[in-house]
Formats: structure tokens, C-alpha cells, sequence
């Protein structure tokens, strides 16, 4: 269910698609859901809401044609309830949920042969959180609300074990019962929570599953939640990762994203991020202080202090310290990015050094190459960009200036300061540079010039 409004969150954006950790917050359920075994996963929605960006792929969507409730959000989808043989619901702004809580769900309601199952946990401070009263055979026998004061008596106040707002049901009796409730209450609304009476009192069960986990019940409403909700994904998500053999030297200081796949042993340095759909190999050091944004990391790869963007590092590579490396950057086998060394859109060959401040744009470096330091890659015109070709092994001396398009030759040097405004063929040793001319006495002269303007 993501038809709610969502007007605490203050946002022109609708607020399941707010972001967790890199995803969007309806997409979570939807996946775990997945991940459990659901066949069929559809999202109940609001007129003129689009939600398809955060919609993982196969989601269908149904729209609920007015804001009346939860029991109006499943009205809304019938059709696809008479479909089916057990029905989950889900709410949207409930990222947390896991797909083996909701197997374990799905499990429950089956070997129990309910025809409502309600997911419920136990709170230490349950608040506002509707109260699950049970009979003598620990079925539920009713959902106390208790969101204003006289909803609940003293007693049942004390109750801890709560409502999560997650439900398993044969789908049979649900879309006979969902006709059959009415919105006689303040809000004018129709709840999924009054087809349980119905369903006991047609003889049926409903049963009530208690889980461990607390976070299936944490739902977001404000950015205050989305806060708690992000600070707990990122726990469990680092969490995850070092069971699986990945080092984090400090998890209170590092951002990993919901979809980023590391490998064992590999290590995630402090202050470091990685976002997106980046992917980390066996063995490389990231960090500190580095950010990956959609970055696939080979093997053995070292990355102190960068800022890398779409990108591919392969095995065995060196980047930084203070490397950016921009998208559609290549670094094959052993190459090597090194300190305030910036590289768009190039290709840098097997063995090539880019070792320090230097601008790569739109070139191809061949592998075993070495740029001296200062080298620059003039790649733009005012119009258009173009590219520039460095051979297997050349080398280009410092503060070597290459205005593209050009191309320097295989094994080819360049002389240091030089403006290489024309090929340089394999081989062979390109000099651009004003002649240097040396004026004698020129101190003494400006010496005396400066005195002569003191004077006046």
C-alpha cells in the first residue's frame, strides 16, 4: 500500500519514493517480497502519482481512486485479490521488512490455516500503536486502537504486544469481508484491520504471528523518520556485509548503499561511501575518505582519499590520493591515478602511470604509458570535444600540453613544457617550446628602477 499523502514529509516528492540508502523507499517491501517468493506484486497508488521510477522492474501498480482508507486501498484491488490464493499486504513506507519475515509470515498462515494472519511485534513503549488482544487460544481476537485518549482501556494500554500493519490472508474470505465493512468512524475511511471481527465471526481464523524484529514497524512520516529508518538499514547493511567477510574499520563512519556488492576481504576504510550500483573485488582497499558512486572495482584495487563516478578500475590499480575519476573511465590491469590526477572518459592501457596533476579528458592511453607530471589533454574547443591517442609506452615529459586531436606514437617522448599541437610518430621525440632567451643584468636594472620610483 503507497497511496497515503505523505503531508508530513513536507516534499514535492512522494514519500515512498524518498531514498534508503541509495533505493527508494516502496521499492524495499516490494523486493523483500520478491526475494520471499511472491508471485504476483502490485502497488496500490494515488491518482496523478507516478511511482514507476522506484518500481522495481515487473511491479504492477493499481490506483486507489480516493484517499479512503487502508480498506479502501484493497477495494481498489479486487480484481487482483480474487486472483490469488493468499494475499500479502505490505505497507510502502515500511522499508525495513525483510524477505525472511515475510516467508516466515507466509509460513505461519499456512500451517495455522487462518484465514487472517497478523504480523505483530513486542514494544517496550507500544504509544499509539494499535494493541493485539488475543483469546484463551492465542488467536487474536481484536485490534485495540489507540491513537486518541478513551480507544484503549488502562489495561489494555498495557499491553506491549502491537499491530505492525502486516498481513497475511487467504484471499477467498478477504475479498468477501473487504465488501462487507463500512466507514462509520471520524475519518470517514474504511480499515483493513475490520474484516478480522468479521472473519471470527464467520467462524474463521485469524491468527496472530509475533516476530523479534522491532523494525517492522518502523514506518516513516516524517524526515525524522526516514532518518531512523536510513541510520538502521545502513547498520544492518554493513552488518551483512562484514558477516560476509568484508573489513569495516568503522562502521559509524561509513555510508554503503542498499544495491553496492563487495567481496570478501575486502577493506572499507573510515569516512568512506559507496552508492549505487558500485561493486568492490577481493582483496581492494577503499578509503578513507573515499566516495564510489556507480563504480565496478576490480581485484586488488587501492583508492585513499578519491572521488570516483561511474567508472571502471580493474585489478591491481592504484587511484590517489585526491583522485577524481570521472564517468566513462576505464583504468585496465595495474594502471595507475595518482595524487590531484584528474580522468574523464579515457581509457587508460594495462601498466599506464598517470601518476600526479594531471587532467585526462577524452583520450585513449596505451598501456605501459607514463605522463609526466603536469600533463594535460587540451580536449575541447569551445564547440566540440576531441580525443586524444597516447601509444603503448610513450613518454610524456612534465607539463607537457597536448592540444587534441593528436596523437603521440608508440614508444614516442615528449620534451618537458612542450605544446604538442601535431602528431608525434612512434618513436620519435616531440618539442614544442618558445626558444629561451636569457637577458643579463636584468636584476640590477629593476633594482634601479625601483629605486628611481621610491624617489619621485
Amino acid at each position: 500500500m503507497a497511496a497515503g499523502e505523505g503531508t508530513r514529509m513536507r516534499s514535492s516528492l512522494p514519500k515512498v519514493l524518498h531514498p534508503v540508502c541509495g533505493r527508494p523507499m516502496v521499492a524495499w517491501p516490494v523486493l523483500a517480497a520478491r526475494e520471499a517468493g511472491v508471485g504476483r506484486i502490485a502497488v496500490i497508488s494515488s491518482p496523478g502519482r507516478d511511482l514507476s521510477s522506484g518500481l522495481p522492474e515487473g511491479t504492477e501498480t493499481v490506483i486507489q481512486p480516493e484517499a479512503d482508507g487502508t480498506g479502501g486501498a484493497i477495494r481498489a484491488a479486487i480484481d487482483l485479490v480474487r486472483d490469488a490464493e493468499t494475499v500479502v499486504v505490505l505497507s510502502g513506507d515500511h522499508p525495513l521488512i525483510s524477505a525472511d519475515v515475510i516467508g516466515a509470515l507466509l509460513a505461519a498462515h499456512d500451517g495455522a490455516g487462518a484465514a487472517a494472519t497478523v504480523m505483530t511485534t513486542m514494544l517496550e513503549r507500544p504509544d499509539s500503536y494499535g494493541r493485539i488482544v488475543r483469546d484463551p487460544a492465542g488467536d487474536l481476537e481484536r485490534i485495540v486502537e489507540a491513537k486518541a485518549a478513551g480507544d484503549a482501556t488502562p489495561d489494555e494500554l498495557q499491553i506491549r504486544e502491537v499491530n505492525t500493519g502486516t498481513y497475511a490472508f487467504a484471499a477467498a474470505p478477504l475479498a468477501d469481508a473487504i465488501s462487507q465493512i463500512g466507514n462509520d468512524n471520524a475519518q470517514g475511511e474504511y480499515y483493513l484491520g475490520d474484516v478480522l471481527p468479521l472473519l471470527r465471526a464467520n467462524g474463521q481464523r485469524v491468527a496472530a504471528h509475533l516476530v523479534a524484529d522491532q523494525a517492522v514497524c518502523l514506518g516513516v512520516n516524517t524526515r525524522v523518520d526516514l532518518a531512523r529508518a536510513e541510520a538502521e538499514a545502513r547498520r544492518r547493511i554493513l552488518e551483512r556485509h562484514m558477516l560476509a567477510g568484508v573489513t569495516i574499520a568503522d562502521p559509524g563512519s561509513t555510508w554503503v548503499d542498499a544495491d553496492v556488492e563487495i567481496a570478501a576481504d575486502a577493506r572499507i576504510e573510515p569516512a568512506t561511501t559507496l552508492r549505487g550500483a558500485t561493486a568492490v573485488g577481493a582483496g581492494s582497499v577503499i578509503g578513507p575518505l573515499t566516495t564510489l558512486i556507480d563504480s565496478t572495482l576490480g581485484r586488488d584495487v587501492s583508492v585513499p582519499h578519491s572521488y570516483l563516478v561511474r567508472c571502471a578500475v580493474l585489478d591491481g590499480c592504484n587511484v590517489g590520493p585526491f583522485a577524481h575519476i570521472r564517468p566513462e573511465t576505464v583504468l585496465e590491469e595495474g594502471a595507475k591515478a595518482g595524487s590531484f590526477v584528474e580522468i574523464k572518459k579515457s581509457t587508460v592501457g594495462k601498466g599506464a602511470k598517470v601518476p600526479h596533476l594531471i587532467y585526462v579528458g577524452d583520450a585513449d592511453v596505451g598501456a605501459g604509458a607514463n605522463l609526466g607530471a603536469g600533463t594535460i589533454t587540451a580536449n575541447y574547443d569551445g564547440i566540440r570535444k576531441h580525443r586524444t591517442v597516447i601509444g603503448e609506452n610513450a613518454n610524456l615529459g612534465v607539463d607537457t600540453m597536448l592540444i587534441a586531436p593528436v596523437e603521440v606514437g608508440e614508444s614516442a617522448y615528449t620534451g618537458g613544457g612542450s605544446v604538442i599541437t601535431e602528431d608525434v610518430p612512434p618513436g620519435s621525440l616531440g618539442i614544442a617550446r618558445v626558444p629561451q632567451e636569457n637577458v643579463e643584468g636584468f636584476a640590477e636594472r629593476k633594482a634601479a628602477e625601483a629605486e628611481q620610483e621610491k624617489g619621485s
